[in-house]
């Protein structure tokens, strides 16, 4: 549930039942196509219907508001056509409550359909987060220390954010003078006035009002009372708040901008106004809404609901983001499993972030698994065998700006918390400094950056942590190409591309600005995911047209996904110029995608 006082290094997520993920531990791609077949614990209120292109409700809000009204009298449901979202879809209003069999019914009816592409509830997604206490910068180790932190310091030398724009996806902004200097005008995109407790649903104002919850079992089962947590602000302050102004802490990116993009309130936020917020933050166009004036090139989404598949309206909006230079960073979620279970996290283009502690381990409450694609300091407020909702370790938190009102918004303060909410601002503000160093920087090429120059956990991780801590020093030399940098330049790419059953697909990386030959130990990082990686030969092509193996197929190599480092012998080859990365699928049954590869000199 929601950030609470009294609850850490709790789920946050709603509880949705999906479609089967795809065999293996390791999911693919969803095609936009896939819809939800299974309804949320958390009581229904809406659908999003997505017509074929060809429909003529596709593109007619009158044509999708009769075609609502006929499955009304269809199933004897008070439906009604609410809006269009900005990906397409229709929003389907179920009028108030209804069981389960209904909801069942109205999208049984949609499906049967074959003018709807595809149909999903308007699932709702909660606050990654975690509460507790403290204050100033000498307590910030997540930024400095050398065991659990993310070496930032050394990286404001090469920027510090400036002309960075990042949206904080979240709960809003409760005003703090630690962060006002750096806000910009945001939007409340909560559409539904009980939720966003302003009384008008989606307005101009991304001010918090609080998401609080009286009593238990009023945001559906199993949710308990608790007062506001502020989220939004505390992932703000990490990313953002001002430095160098004798108070509190220094944001990562304490020269960018923050942009609050409210969708969470009481009882969390629904999938439709989510993705709107992510199409309008990045600057795309939502039907009725007016322009984002400051789009931003960094987006931050410190949420998540349990999902077995990343719904199609997430994919849309976050597609339509990375196309346009926007970087899209998710928290991995605290339920301590597999985060290819939840969602946005579950979905393609994004930087799937887990959390670590202040010894460098996995963090006890951090999801894990495969789909990770880096770590970054989460904290740790408790131990694992604390009891849960007592704060025991406040000083191996997170900390950062806050309010201190329990419902609506009183005097602002600084307090620690715990989960990946406070894991993934870290890497928003790294991708602000690299966007601040390297302007010309595609969302992919930060996301294997990030990856590339990461650093081992000290500790442990049980499940797959990615590829380590993000180190941010490392990484803003490594674009920049000053040095010191250990290991050399690295140039990445981190597009997806599907790897389908007896194909063969490449994936390139332009290399430029280098002198002479490539090294004689030229490291190749691989991260592919694919269902036993035996059906697999992976070769690397050099600009010239020679071929060096990689790796041989195996039909005995049952194992999942190639995510290693080769060390080739390229010192015969030229250095600038397109390197590719050939993967070859030899057998049937098992598909996946190159995750990102990179080349290091």
């Amino acid at each position: 549930m929601a950030a609470t006082a009294t609850i850490a290094g709790v789920v946050a997520t709603s509880s949705v039942a999906l479609a089967a993920a795809p065999a293996g531990p390791s999911p693919k791609p969803v095609p936009a196509s896939q819809a939800m077949t299974a309804l949320p614990t958390a009581p229904v209120e809406d659908v999003i219907v997505t017509y074929k292109s060809k429909a003529a409700e596709a593109g007619s809000n009158a044509a999708a508001r009769s075609d609502a009204a006929a499955k009304a009298e269809e199933t004897g449901e008070s439906l009604s056509f609410e809006r269009r979202l900005a990906g397409g879809a229709a929003l389907v209003d179920l009028g108030g409550e209804t069981s389960k069999k209904d909801v069942a019914d109205v999208m049984a009816a949609f499906r049967a359909d074959p003018s709807v592409a595809s149909v999903e509830p308007d699932i709702r997604a909660y606050a990654m987060a975690v509460t507790p206490n403290d204050t100033d910068y000498a307590k910030q180790w997540d930024l400095f220390e050398a065991t659990g932190g993310m070496n930032v310091p050394g990286a404001w030398d090469k920027g510090t954010g400036t002309g960075v724009t990042v949206a904080v996806i979240d709960t809003g902004y409760a005003a703090h003078t630690d962060l006002a200097a750096n806000v910009v005008s945001g939007y409340d995109f909560i559409s539904s006035s009980a939720d966003a407790r302003d009384g008008n649903g989606r307005d101009s104002d991304a001010k918090d009002e609080g998401d609080w919850n009286a009593t238990a079992g009023e945001c559906g089962t199993g949710s308990t009372a608790s007062n506001s947590s502020w989220h939004g602000t505390h992932v703000a302050g990490t990313i953002g708040a001002t430095a160098n102004n004798s108070k509190g802490i220094a944001g990562i990116a304490y020269s960018a901008k923050i942009q609050p993009v409210r969708v969470l309130g009481k009882c969390g936020g629904s999938s439709s106004d989510i993705a709107d917020a992510i199409t309008w933050a990045s600057g795309g166009t939502v039907p009725g809404v007016a322009a984002n004036a400051t789009p931003s090139k960094v987006i931050n989404l410190s949420l998540g609901g349990a999902s077995s598949t990343c719904p199609s309206v997430y994919q849309t909006a976050i597609n339509g983001a990375v196309s346009r230079g926007t970087t899209v960073v998710v928290a991995a979620g605290n339920s301590n499993a597999n985060a290819s279970g939840f969602t946005p996290a579950n979905c393609a283009g994004v930087i799937n972030v887990a959390s670590t502690s202040r010894e460098g381990n996995r963090s006890f409450y951090s999801n894990y698994g495969s789909i990770i694609d880096v770590s970054a300091p989460g904290g740790e407020t408790r131990r694992a065998t604390d009891t849960p909702g007592t704060i025991t370790t406040p000083e191996n938190g997170i900390l950062s700006t806050l309010n201190s009102g329990t419902t609506t918004q009183s005097a602002e303060n600084y307090k620690p918390y715990q989960g990946t909410s406070m894991a993934a601002p870290h890497i928003a503000g790294l991708a602000a400094l690299l966007k601040s160093a390297k302007s010309t920087l595609t969302p992919a090429e930060i996301e294997g950056a990030i990856k590339s120059n990461a650093r081992p956990l000290p500790g442990t991780c049980t499940g797959g942590c990615g590829s380590g801590i993000a180190d941010a020093t490392k990484t803003v030399n490594a674009v920049t190409g000053t040095g010191p940098v250990p290991g050399g330049t690295t140039f990445s790419n981190a597009t997806n591309v599907t790897i389908s059953d007896n194909a063969t697909v490449t994936s390139s990386i332009p290399v430029t600005g280098r002198t002479g030959n490539a090294p004689a130990a030229l490291k190749v990082d691989v991260d592919i995911k694919h269902t036993w990686r035996g059906d697999l030969v992976v070769d690397l092509v050099a600009p010239d047209g020679t071929v060096r193996n990689l790796k041989a197929s195996s039909s005995s190599d049952s194992a999942d996904n190639v995510i290693t480092t080769y060390t080739v012998d390229a010192a015969s080859e030229v250095a600038n110029g397109t390197w590719k990365l050939q993967v070859r699928d030899v057998a049937s049954g098992d598909t996946g995608y190159i995750d990102t590869w990179s080349l290091t000199f």
